[in-house]
């Protein structure tokens, strides 16, 4: 079941700081987006999405400063292919309105990311 590395997001205890420090150091642009403290940035990379959020946890796990999420063309079967290869699926879905639906998983190893379905709408490049 092939997976497209889509979006990463960086977690910060002070966003503000951090979003000063990858202004700075890569020249990032970031605009509001959702709720407060949530933004995105475009410029990253070629079909990359990314985002600069405040530090959260996802079913009792602390998110570590990085995380990503996968593009996958079927979460259903996304969701049954994880738990069958071992791993635990910590957010059941979610879908965001206009961007796709969502879950989160931890894998055999303890690491946890994201799956995503996208809508059919395409990112600009």
């Amino acid at each position: 079941m092939p997976a497209t590395l889509r979006h990463f997001a960086i977690n910060a205890d002070d966003v503000p700081r951090a979003r000063a420090f990858y202004e700075q150091v890569f020249g990032w642009t970031f605009t509001p987006w959702g709720p407060p403290g949530f933004y995105q940035v475009r410029d990253a990379g070629k079909g990359f999405r990314g985002a600069l959020q405040g530090r959260r946890e996802v079913a009792d796990h602390p998110m570590p400063g990085m995380e990503i999420t996968f593009g996958v063309d079927d979460l259903k079967a996304t969701v049954a292919a994880i738990e069958a290869a071992g791993g635990t699926i910590l957010m059941p879905p979610f879908r965001i309105e206009g961007v796709g639906e969502l879950i989160f998983f931890r894998d055999t190893e303890g690491n946890v990311a994201g799956a995503m379905q996208y809508e059919a709408v395409q990112w600009p490049e």
